[in-house]
């Protein structure tokens, strides 16, 4: 590369962006079936398939536990997951402003590279721009992906039933605790690590129970958001016990001092299923085979208004409000 630096002439068609797109994007990326010289991607794909697509911002790029690289893989292959499939490709759309550093530019690259390894996914067609200075936030990602779907029914709110329950594989809050603290405002830092990862294992393990009902991962306005997509999906009351989540105390200590409340933060490695009561012991046992797992029943569905109430540890009860305004300066 001849400078340190992106410039509007790295995304003219020209010499400089050929350079940019080989010598960086398909250096990581080309052990998938990334092929830069055709304008479409040939798939060898069969059974039912499902499409997704999303777009990531995140300040700062890089944060303790991951990226944007790795959130744009996990975020696309974790909503395969919760539907039921199995991720199979992806596409790659990267909008970088003018003067990021070629350097911070390889290692988010290197990490989504890694990232798509991991999950067992291929990046097979992309896309880049460059964005004058100002006019972006270093870097934006937009992917797309598709998996075969591997679960014997659809998974829909639609299979909600009174009393099912609600489980969850770990803590929430980590990652917009973590992308908080990492950007050292408000006179606080910490070394808390973001959530971010792959749901894949958890959501496989579920595909074949026949209690299965529905799953989501809990990324933008977390838990209390999934909460009240359910509530208002199915007509039914969603009643979660403040006691059974699991919150860190680095997240608690953060939402306390700056008024948050961590049921509305974003997590990116969590998946909520609902799932019958019959099926609950079964899904524990299945989630505690995997390594790191953190299984909590966290609530059930009852028959009622479309409300979230929460039971507090104090043997309260308070409504949950669908969420307004953002909880948090924007994270994703």
């Amino acid at each position: 590369m001849e400078h340190r630096h992106i410039t509007l002439a790295h995304g003219n068609g020209g010499r400089f962006m050929r350079e940019l797109i080989d010598e960086l994007f398909a250096r990581h990326l080309n052990d998938g079936q990334l092929d830069t010289r055709t304008d479409a991607a040939h798939l060898d794909l069969s059974g039912d398939l499902l499409f997704t697509t999303d777009g990531f911002t995140v300040k700062p790029l890089e944060f303790p536990g991951g990226s944007i690289g790795s959130l744009a893989v996990h975020g696309t292959v974790n909503d395969l997951a919760v539907a039921g499939a199995i991720p199979k490709v992806l596409s790659l759309n990267a909008f970088i402003e003018e003067g990021l550093e070629f350097a911070q530019l390889e290692r988010i690259i290197a990490d989504l590279a890694g990232a798509a390894r991991a999950c067992g996914v291929q990046v097979v067609a992309g896309d880049t721009k460059v964005l004058p200075h100002g006019e972006g936030s270093g870097l934006y990602l937009a992917t797309s992906g598709i998996g075969v779907r591997a679960t014997p029914g659809v998974l829909s709110l639609g299979n909600i039933r009174p009393g099912d329950v609600l489980l969850i594989n770990g803590s929430v809050g980590d990652h917009g605790t973590a992308v908080l603290l990492a950007r050292e405002q408000f006179g606080l830092s910490g070394d808390l690590r973001s959530d971010a990862a792959s749901v894949l294992p958890y959501a496989q393990a579920l595909f074949d129970l026949p209690g299965l009902r529905f799953m989501r991962d809990p990324t933008r306005g977390g838990l209390a958001t999934v909460a009240h997509e359910i509530a208002s999906a199915c007509g039914l009351t969603v009643r979660l016990r403040e006691a059974e989540i699991p919150v860190k105390d680095p997240v608690r200590g953060v939402c306390e001092m700056l008024g948050y409340d961590p049921y509305y933060l974003a997590c990116e490695g969590r998946v909520i299923a609902v799932v019958a009561q019959d099926a609950l012991e079964d899904v524990r046992a299945r989630w505690r085979g995997i390594e790191g797992s953190e299984v909590a029943l966290i609530g059930t569905v009852e028959e009622g208004a479309s409300q979230v109430i929460l039971e507090t540890v104090l043997g309260g009860e308070r409504f949950l409000e669908e969420l307004e305004d953002d909880p948090l300066p924007r994270i994703c």
